[in-house]
């Protein structure tokens, strides 16, 4: 059996879930080894990680075959370790450096950089979404337009040419909705509680929702941390307030947070940054109907009278759509998505 090695250098949730289910799907053609690194540090796992990987005991054979996240610095890893330095590889982008919102630059050039080489030292480069993948291409053809000289003509386009969409699979097969929300419309936010998720925008939802005296139900699940933007207690405030919390908190058990997700009407996004939206294709397959901004990766598969570009579209969605047709996630499921990775695999290792 060939061997395969998956790395995953800050091994967040989405991460992780992406890495499991793929190691899963793949164990019955190769004999899986699945290299982590916590997710903390953020600065020195982006740099370091190469370091960090290189010297491992469980990195000290050979392998057939490398998938690696965009995480990973793959050109300085192959230098260190020269028992993956021809080793074929993939690199996976979750996410890329030249799309994520606010004005924190620290470090930003030399992480946009090093996404560049690792996507040019792989052999086949996947995005899950076209939108992370334009918005890649877009950044770094604008930033190798910036350097002085000596920058090598049609690294864009190399890197375009061997890249693929393959999204991250859902684990559940999705649901038709239980029926029409009754009088008091119970909606969920699933988001990690950052900056990027859109914590200012959810709060013009909730005062919208309450000027115009919409009878609901809020629940507040996704990941928190000891560090959170404050304007969450502002929200927080205003349901208890009035009424309208829902359940909130973290559910850290799968089937219950499943469970939970179809017990709501309706999902919410006012995310700033989304190269997929694994949380409301999450909900939207127990039988949620999504509610989501009219921008990043949300077009690819939400059809256009459930996305909003103001909070007051955001509320005539809720109050128009009290019933809607099931999705279709069909491309989000392994029997679509797995088949896309077994042929990259075949091709790159025979």
């Amino acid at each position: 059996m060939k061997k395969l090695l998956i790395l995953s250098p800050y091994d967040g949730f989405s991460h992780g879930f992406w890495r499991e289910g793929l190691a899963d799907y793949l164990a019955n053609e190769f004999e899986v080894t699945q290299c982590t690194l916590p997710p903390r540090f953020f600065s020195w796992r982006q740099r370091g990680n190469s370091l960090s990987f290189a010297l491992k005991p469980s990195l000290q054979q050979s392998f057939d075959l490398i998938i690696a996240t965009s995480m990973t610095d793959l050109s300085a890893l192959r230098g260190l370790n020269r028992h993956l330095s021809r080793v074929p590889a993939i690199v996976y982008f979750h996410e890329n450096q030249f799309a994520y919102p606010g004005d924190n630059t620290v470090g930003l050039l030399e992480r946009q950089l090093t996404s560049i080489y690792t996507a040019l030292s792989a052999d086949r480069v996947c995005f899950n979404s076209e939108f992370n993948r334009s918005t890649f291409l877009a950044g770094a053809k604008k930033l190798l337009g910036r350097m002085p000289d000596e920058v090598p003509s049609g690294i864009a386009n190399s890197i375009e040419r061997k890249s693929s969409i393959v999204p991250v699979a859902l684990d559940i097969d999705p649901v038709k909705s239980s029926g029409p929300p009754g009088a008091r419309l119970k909606i969920v936010w699933n988001h990690r509680w950052e900056h990027d998720k859109g914590p200012g925008r959810l709060c013009e939802v909730v005062t919208e929702l309450l000027r115009r005296e919409v009878d609901f139900e809020l629940s507040l699940f996704g990941q928190q941390f000891s560090k959170q933007p404050p304007v969450f207690d502002e929200i927080l405030e205003m349901l208890y307030a009035n009424g309208n919390a829902g359940e909130i908190g973290f559910v850290e058990n799968r089937a219950v947070y499943l469970a939970k997700l179809s017990a709501h009407d309706f999902v919410l996004s006012t995310a700033d940054q989304e190269f997929q939206g694994l949380a409301i294709q999450e909900a939207m397959a127990t039988g949620c109907i999504p509610v989501v901004p009219d921008a990043l990766s949300y077009p690819e598969y939400i059809p256009a009278k459930y996305r909003y570009g103001t909070v007051v579209e955001a509320v005539d969605v809720f109050l128009s759509h009290r019933t809607a047709e099931p999705l279709s996630l069909e491309r989000y499921a392994w029997s679509t998505v797995g088949p896309d990775w077994t042929a990259m695999l075949r091709e790159l290792c025979p």
